[in-house]
């Protein structure tokens, strides 16, 4: 990597750097670790120290003139820069090429300067192997910008297998020749791998000609698709802990006091990951002090506050971002603004974001999800249902990228692109009670076998299964079993049914997939859809078209005002940021809390109790206005008492108290709350 980084970076001097008083800049090499001394679990070597390097005069480094450019450049991926190659190099090799998108891997440094090259007339093509991150949305931008610029892909493949001559690990690669002007190129695609006898891949490949779009598809350009407007605000990624001692089990959790100390069962709650849904769930438990002091954490919750001393101060101690290493008994991304757009809901819904299979399923908004769980602030199954068909799968399976050979779900291209049907495409009332329904009986069914079959099933093996059934392939004996455990066929004529609603809401009936091929394999070009019947190359394409145009026609009419918003009470704009919970304080004043304070010392009449309010934004003004009113801090069964009604409306107070105080709205004062 030394001698392959100076063909994008060349500089006057390298020499160690230093800071203002004169002392040696290091950082911790990465590599070593110590036991800690009282619970004995590896931790970063504090002692193990790099020297930090500065670059005198950095410049972009001058290629010789060539005919072509042809390269294999060093695959490191962005959050592996610092480690690999320090934070001088870092910070100098960004500086320089500040038109390279922060978050582009190491590779993408080359690809842009060949492409500077051909588009300034100094070479005629070139060709790389890079990963096949290439297609992910942030190395994607590179390539774009190079094709608005004049360029053209002539060849490529997009997913390939590789075996690195360094480790001998496999990885998976892309493989892209770039030239000037406008036209076809060749995609190929590999459709089948054969292991060799030297741990070599014999792939057959498949072949489509036509314009190559910075996706590495052809056929409609989903690249061009934009962002709509309608779809923002609802959906993140989960909760990025940023140390794996926020992690607990039960009994982990009951030691630490859960069950016993007062108000910790507001801040251990039940976590998710993508390995939890699609395989074994551990039960894990996670540890979250989102708007707590660190000395207000200790003083109310000691036992938690040492474990996480000891098991997560150590490692965001060594950590490069000042505020993980300021803010450490605090998740490195506790996703503020998820917490806000679950507020009042019961369940939301997850895909996990690099999976084999896409598939979208409801969890209890008790449930802390993992960052590499997608979440989607919606309770509605038509949703879930819209979400889980064929139709949304394709159009995820296009706009996602892949990671290995895993898709990969970009919230931001395969999310906040989507067009959802509605009355104006040919959505009925009857149909989307049709698709709910689906939606839910495919939830259920799937919580329901895995729950009677934990240790025989998981959602990966139901619909490893499912996919085998589409593909009319003979199943082994270990997938007959998974089979009649699951009632897999059940399932996929619920999932059926469910893409057949879904295009028929879209009125587009006429693309219904025909029954799956009962031999032989899918068929090239075909994608299993993840949650269906296979669909032909040309109906998929023809589906793809009719979803970008139906996109392009959503955003004309955002621009013209008009907003399909998904939950309007949240995300109307014309409310202030975060939508409907700041817009419960409108017209909201200081002076009646401090009147009612005031008056605190005159003889108070008994509380009064109000009915729970249905809206979400009458609830979060209700219980500001009574903490604002109170003249002591009250607990949560103080608080709880002030309101009556039926349902599972308790649950949704302790979510709206931690948004009011993130919002500086309330503020914890002992057992209780005051606003």
């Amino acid at each position: 990597n030394i001698a392959c980084r100076d063909a994008v970076l060349a500089w006057s001097a390298q020499r160690p750097a230093f800071d203002a008083p004169g002392t040696l800049r290091t950082r911790w090499d990465g590599r070593s670790f110590k036991p800690h001394p009282a619970t004995g679990a590896l931790v970063p070597d504090d002692a193990a120290q790099v020297p930090q390097w500065e670059y005198e005069q950095p410049r972009r480094a001058e290629w010789p003139r060539a005919d072509v450019i042809v390269g294999n450049p060093p695959f490191i991926g962005d959050k592996r820069l610092r480690e690999a190659l320090g934070d001088g190099y870092v910070d100098a090799l960004r500086a320089v090429w500040s038109d390279v998108p922060e978050s582009a891997d190491f590779v993408m440094y080359w690809w842009h300067a060949a492409a500077l090259k051909v588009a300034a007339g100094e070479a005629q093509r070139f060709g790389f192997i890079t990963t096949n991150s290439l297609r992910q949305t942030f190395n994607r931008r590179v390539v774009q910008s190079a094709l608005e610029d004049g360029l053209r892909l002539i060849y490529a493949i997009p997913d390939h297998p590789w075996v690195d001559s360094a480790s001998g690990a496999a990885v998976r690669i892309a493989m892209t020749v770039a030239a000037g002007g406008s036209g076809e190129g060749r995609l190929q695609t590999v459709i089948s791998e054969t292991p060799g006898e030297h741990g070599e891949m014999q792939v057959q490949l498949s072949e489509r000609t036509g314009v190559i779009h910075a996706d590495l598809q052809v056929g409609p350009n989903l690249s061009a698709a934009p962002a709509l407007r309608a779809m923002q605000g609802i959906s993140s990624n989960g909760v990025m802990r940023a140390g794996d001692g926020f992690l607990v089990t039960a009994e982990q959790a009951a030691a630490l006091g859960l069950g016993q100390v007062p108000g910790l069962e507001r801040h251990i709650h039940p976590y998710r990951s993508g390995r939890d849904l699609t395989a074994t769930d551990r039960g894990l438990r996670v540890i979250d002090f989102y708007g707590l002091s660190a000395e207000g954490v200790r003083e109310r919750f000691p036992a938690a506050y040492q474990w996480l001393l000891e098991r997560v101060k150590p490692e965001r101690d060594l950590n490069n971002r000042p505020k993980l290493k300021r803010d450490w008994w605090i998740f490195g991304e506790p996703r503020s603004l998820l917490r806000v757009a679950l507020v009042g809901l019961q369940r939301y819904i997850v895909t996990v974001e690099t999976a084999k299979h896409r598939i979208f399923q409801f969890l209890d908004t008790s449930v802390f999800p993992d960052h590499k769980l997608v979440a989607i602030a919606l309770d509605d199954a038509f949703f879930l249902g819209v979400l889980s068909s064929a139709a949304h799968v394709a159009w995820a399976l296009a706009q996602g990228s892949t990671l290995e050979d895993r898709p990969v779900y970009v919230k931001t291209r395969c999310f906040e692109t989507f067009p959802f049907p509605d009355a104006d495409t040919g959505l009925t009332a009857a149909l989307r009670q049709r698709i709910a329904a689906r939606a839910e009986a495919i939830d259920a069914h799937r919580k329901r076998v895995l729950s009677q079959h934990p240790e025989a099933l998981t959602l990966t093996g139901l619909y490893n299964v499912l996919e085998a059934l589409r593909a009319g392939r003979a199943l082994s004996p270990k997938e007959r079993a998974i089979h009649q455990a699951g009632v897999v066929a059940v399932l996929r004529e619920l999932h059926d049914e469910l893409d057949t609603a879904v295009l028929t809401a879209y009125g587009w009936a006429d693309l219904a997939p025909t029954p799956s091929p009962r031999r032989g394999e899918v068929q090239d070009g075909e994608h299993p859809s993840g949650s269906g019947q296979a669909m032909t190359p040309a109906a998929q394409t023809e589906l793809l078209t009719r979803l970008l145009a139906l996109n392009q026609s959503r955003a004309a009419e955002e621009l013209g005002g008009r907003m399909r918003w998904l939950r309007p009470d949240f995300q109307n704009p014309q409310q202030p940021a975060p939508g409907p919970v700041q817009a419960a304080f409108d017209g909201m004043d200081a002076a009646p809390a401090l009147t009612a304070r005031s008056a605190s010392a005159a003889p108070t009449a008994p509380a009064p109790i109000h009915p729970w309010p249905q809206a979400l934004p009458d609830q979060v003004r209700a219980v500001a206005d009574i903490l604002a009113s109170s003249a002591h801090a009250l607990p949560l069964p103080a608080l709880e008492a002030r309101f009556k009604g039926r349902g599972p409306w308790k649950k949704s107070l302790p979510r709206i108290l931690d948004t009011l105080e993130a919002l500086g709205r309330a503020r914890r004062e002992g057992a209780g709350w005051r606003g």
